[in-house]
């Protein structure tokens, strides 16, 4: 078998040197002992590959007590640079800062006006990272790649939004391009409740699950599916839209021009509007917090909306059968006030075992699982440097 620069030997090579920055990307920094473990490799192939990666700046080690004993902690190098994500809400955008091990070296929250256009949100945002970068002291050329989210279906071959009308002022916008060109820097695009799924899966409750759904409930309803580690988008990028499966006959008109949809039943603004017959004029926070201190009117809008949004969710979890369900958005602030009608109700309708039921947990990192999640996808979007070394096998 050829040893050569070209034969099966550099192929090998090429392979488990990503596998090994795969895993520390997904994972998190770790052992060379764990790093063996968990690629499966050799303990001395897994150090001559960590070797070379530290000679070329990829990662540093550091001596740490492991079970009582000294071992190496390999972790992705603050040389990689940092990483933006950013998500633009209906009516905010936040952005982080992050470095390659997904930690946050800054972070900031932003209002925008209802129906913002995307040229001001995007220069917006692309002022917000240099005032941010400005801010803890690191160069431009610090910054090397970037991830946004949206709430509207996003079609990664378009690089436009999956369904047209959906978010007013973004139609016809090449959306990962127009934030590159401001930023100077590649950048990658998703849907919002993708990227916080994608977040639950790294940092939160959905950690070292290999399927979940994630829920998202606020000014619209949508959700984000991951399957065997990847995140599902469908062939148009429009997978995991419930928010538009019909939950009530003849109901109000949807945005996208059905009525009855969940995403006009359950939204904030539908809840507060509710509510306005009974307390006033109030906004979906208000009504958590009335039902938290007892308020039976406020209670009982959550439970309804909870069973409305079982009926989409055990369609759902029908066609994907996932692990856990993870709920989150603005509604998911009620905690258990909207988790066990929508436990109860889900049961009723899904197809499952009695003796082992779906897992439905709330989001672990609440308002920030989409940016975080956006943070994730430029991390894995950015190509590593990595350079050609023999290695052991």
């Amino acid at each position: 078998m050829p040893k050569g620069p070209l034969g099966p030997q550099t192929s090998i090579r090429e392979t488990n040197r990503r596998l090994i920055i795969d895993v520390i990307r997904r994972l998190g920094g770790m052992t060379q002992v764990e790093l063996s473990a968990a690629t499966g490799l050799s303990a001395a192939t897994v150090s001559t590959i960590v070797g070379e990666l530290v000679a070329n700046g990829v990662v540093t080690t550091q001596q740490v007590i492991r079970s009582g004993r000294r071992a190496l902690q390999v972790t992705f190098s603050r040389e990689l640079g940092l990483v933006a994500g950013l998500h633009f809400s209906s009516r905010a955008l936040r952005v982080v800062l992050s470095d390659p091990m997904m930690t946050v070296v800054a972070a900031q929250r932003m209002p925008l006006a209802a129906d913002h256009r995307a040229d001001t949100g995007m220069d917006r945002a692309a002022q917000l990272i240099a005032d941010m970068l400005d801010g803890i002291g690191a160069p431009e050329g610090e910054l090397v790649g970037a991830a946004l989210g949206i709430c509207a279906p996003y079609n990664r071959k378009t690089d436009m939004l999956a369904v047209p009308g959906l978010l007013r002022g973004w139609d016809e916008v090449r959306i990962a391009e127009s934030m590159a060109q401001r930023l100077g820097k590649p950048v990658v695009a998703d849907n919002d409740a993708n990227l916080a799924m994608l977040g639950e899966a790294r940092q939160g409750v959905a950690r070292g699950v290999q399927s979940a759904a994630f829920l998202s409930v606020g000014h619209g309803v949508g959700a984000g599916i991951y399957i065997g580690g990847e995140v599902l988008r469908g062939g148009t990028g429009a997978a995991g839209e419930i928010g538009h499966i019909r939950v009530v006959d003849n109901g109000e008109l949807c945005r996208c021009g059905n009525r009855g949809c969940l995403e006009v039943v359950v939204n904030s603004r539908a809840i507060g509007l509710a509510a306005e017959q009974a307390v006033g004029p109030a906004t979906l926070r208000d009504v958590i917090g009335l039902a938290k201190q007892g308020d039976l009117g406020a209670s009982r809008m959550i439970s309804d909306a909870a069973r409305h949004v079982a009926v989409a969710l055990a369609a759902l979890y029908n066609t994907i059968n996932p692990e856990m369900i993870v709920v989150g958005g603005e509604l998911a602030a009620a905690g258990p006030l909207l988790l066990m009608p929508l436990q109860a109700a889900f049961e009723r309708l899904a197809l499952h075992n009695p003796l082992d039921p779906p897992q439905i947990q709330l989001s672990a990192l609440g308002e920030e699982a989409a940016v975080l999640g956006a943070a994730a996808l430029a991390i894995d979007a950015v190509e590593l440097p990595t350079k050609s070394v023999e290695v052991t096998v």
